[in-house]
């Protein structure tokens, strides 16, 4: 079976984005309970301005600016958790694509101390002995990375000026619909083609939903301080693929640990063909 390099817009689509990867699994639809429209065509529960409802939004991702929290990412069967702690410079990433009944099954375990990065890779599925230049990866090692070579990277980079990893605060900018629906619960809409800087979308999916992308259903959750703890977006059917759901969730605000480097014992730098499979 022939293999194809993975490139790295492919491979944050495949890990992220719904839309473009098949899996089994429906997500789950509609937006909530009944809302009253407003003026503004924004939709809110009758005494909750749909504009505060939004601005509640918009100000929850301000914590996540800090730098200090853990997350998590799934959507069409692939998951992604981790840590940022911008006080020390560092972040960690463990991302799974696939699973073992796969045709290919892939495990990356990234740690970023800036200026330093290194990535474990595990590889499994049917397909994998056909992965190009597979004898040269060491599979197991944490790789050292040349920090030329991943820049720009969705996949192995990792920006701190930039220190979120799904892009929150781009996507509710882009909210178009609103309402409060419970204590720290909101609904509503999202158009996504403003979004197409937030690293849990990839550019290709929003394409491929066309005008659907303007008026994505979504569900979103806040912390008892207003800080963002759960953004689900209902990405509905594109292409050949079924509707899926997008969930990010933050925690331990202030509280993440600074990544730790990878024992030197268990490191060798990344071979041409570790690149290669991302380019």
């Amino acid at each position: 079976m022939k293999i194809r390099r993975f490139s790295a817009t492919a491979f944050a689509a495949a890990l992220l984005i719904p839309g473009l990867a098949a899996c089994n699994d429906t997500g789950t639809a509609g937006a909530g309970a009944s809302a009253t429209p407003t003026a503004s065509g924004s939709i809110a529960p009758s005494g909750t301005p749909a504009g505060d409802a939004k601005q509640a939004l918009l100000d929850s991702t301000n914590a996540i600016r800090d730098g200090n929290f853990r997350f998590t990412m799934s959507g069409a069967g692939s998951t992604a958790e981790g840590q940022v702690h911008e006080p020390s410079q560092s972040a960690e990433m463990r991302m799974t694509i696939g699973d073992p009944s796969s045709d290919l099954m892939m495990k990356l375990d990234l740690i970023h101390a800036k200026p330093d990065s290194w990535v474990k890779l595990e590889l499994g599925g049917k397909a994998a002995a056909s992965v190009p230049g597979l004898k040269n990866l060491n599979l197991g090692k944490y790789q050292h990375l040349d920090q030329t070579r991943i820049q720009g990277n969705r996949a192995l980079g990792f920006d701190f000026d930039k220190v979120d990893p799904a892009g929150s605060a781009v996507l509710t900018q882009g909210v178009t619909e609103v309402r409060k629906t419970g204590d720290g619960a909101y609904a509503g809409t999202v158009d996504v083609s403003k979004a197409a800087e937030a690293g849990s979308l990839d550019p290709a999916v929003i394409t491929a939903l066309g005008a659907q992308a303007q008026s994505v259903p979504f569900t979103a959750k806040v912390d008892t301080q207003g800080r963002l703890s759960e953004l689900v977006l209902q990405i509905p059917a594109a292409g050949q693929s079924a509707a899926q759901d997008l969930k990010i969730t933050y925690s331990d605000y202030g509280n993440a640990a600074a990544a730790q480097k990878p024992p030197a014992d268990q490191v060798v730098e990344a071979p041409a063909e570790f690149y290669n499979l991302f380019n």
